[in-house]
């Protein structure tokens, strides 16, 4: 079975031991490594059992897919950020660089700036584009969130602050889905081996160290622990109930509406 997630530290963190055959009695799987925007689209085309999406991805295929309750990326503080050079107005119809129109940092920033001219272009491909002027603004997520300022850009707004302030809850950001035809049984099971698979990583932070830093030899230490510490906590565990409502409140403002005897979560 292929589980698709990011080059990010917060996924090879938490999915270190289940891809590895570590965790006792899970099935195994194994890793198909890839950005965001390209996941979204293989799960559109329901390549993928099991596969990391955006939030926003995941309400376009809840008939073929359902979100496990473990291993997603949910919380406060973990929002996109609208970044552009000084001096540059990001004002009416400017032109903002997004990782891709089925992530949920593109979703977000249509929710909060209409006004604005969303252009996609993947997410390692904004900071150069914002350098060499092609746009006002950029969108930031994954690592370059935390390295922009030395590139001399300066952040416009933080659309997870936006979110938590207009709905008081945390911001949705990526789901982990399963294919709905593997069966209930068998999505429990990989859910369980998810949330084990992190319970592993917690408990020592040392065995996965050498595979992230494999995947992020770009970052500096100091950048990866900032990472999986921002984007890993309790929701990613399990989302919880205010994790759910928070989904479901996103869910909801994208116009979503769920199939007849279909849930969000298993």
């Amino acid at each position: 079975m292929q589980l698709g997630y990011s080059f990010c530290p917060n996924d090879t963190f938490i999915f270190h031991a289940l891809t590895h055959g570590l965790v006792p009695g899970a099935p195994p799987v194994r890793e198909v490594l890839e950005d965001v925007e390209t996941l979204n689209g293989w799960a559109v085309e329901g390549k993928l059992e099991l596969t990391k999406v955006s939030y926003a991805a995941y309400f376009r295929v809840l008939p073929h897919y359902v979100a496990l309750r473990s291993g997603g990326a949910l919380g406060r503080g973990v929002g996109p950020l609208l970044v552009a050079l000084p001096g540059r107005l990001v004002g009416d119809g400017g032109r903002v660089l997004t990782p891709g129109p089925m992530t949920t940092s593109h979703m977000l920033l249509a929710m909060a700036r209409p006004d604005l001219t969303l252009i996609s272009l993947r997410y390692d491909q904004i900071v150069p584009a914002l350098l060499r002027g092609d746009a006002e603004g950029g969108v930031l997520i994954h690592e370059s969130r935390f390295t922009f300022s030395e590139h001399g850009l300066e952040q416009r707004l933080d659309l997870g602050a936006w979110w938590e302030e207009d709905t008081g809850l945390p911001l949705p950001l990526g789901a982990i889905l399963a294919r709905r035809d593997l069966g209930r049984e068998r999505i429990l099971q990989l859910q369980d081996g998810v949330r084990r698979s992190l319970e592993m990583a917690w408990e020592d932070p040392r065995a996965s160290r050498d595979y992230i830093r494999r995947h992020a030899h770009e970052l500096s230490d100091e950048v990866v622990q900032r990472h999986i510490e921002t984007f890993v906590n309790a929701l990613s565990a399990d989302v919880g109930e205010e994790g759910e409502r928070a989904v479901r409140e996103l869910f909801r403002r994208s116009g979503g509406v769920l199939p007849p005897g279909e849930d969000l979560f298993p």
